[in-house]
């Protein structure tokens, strides 16, 4: 490889690795559906709007878990399926905390197909964190 050539290869390497070294990695925290999953669902997709390559998670545990569920609806009547599955086309991870399943003595089944499991959704949330996730709470 002549010489102009490999610094031309680096320096793609390296605006490569700038791009994803620069994308927004945030964790969107649910402990209460009632309060917060509407809300939280509409501040993910405009926060994808605005910045299409963030990298987002929604970690949820307790009450935060059931707008996860099969058939949920929030407080107007309108199923959380179809926002859930399009936000996960557009990437969006969503993750229940098993020792909540354990704990409310719920299974996996019960949960949408687009739903991620992790074992403690504190533990997940600290590990995020630790890895450079923004924390939003809505």
């Amino acid at each position: 490889m002549t010489p102009l050539r490999q610094s031309f290869v680096s320096l793609l390497l390296v605006a490569a690795a700038a791009t994803a070294w620069a994308q927004d990695k945030v964790t969107y925290h649910i402990d209460n559906t009632a309060a917060q999953a509407v809300k939280g669902l509409r501040n993910i997709r405009n926060h994808l709007d605005v910045d299409p390559t963030a990298r987002i998670t929604v970690v949820t545990h307790a009450d935060g878990v059931d707008f996860l569920m099969e058939g949920a609806k929030d407080a107007n009547g309108g199923p959380f399926a179809g926002p859930v599955a399009a936000l996960v086309a557009r990437g969006v991870r969503f993750e229940v905390c098993e020792i909540t399943l354990r704990n409310r003595n719920l299974k996996r089944d019960q949960f949408l197909q687009e739903a991620e499991f992790t074992p403690s959704g504190v533990v997940r949330l600290a590990k995020l964190q630790k890895d450079g996730h923004a924390y939003i709470k809505p």
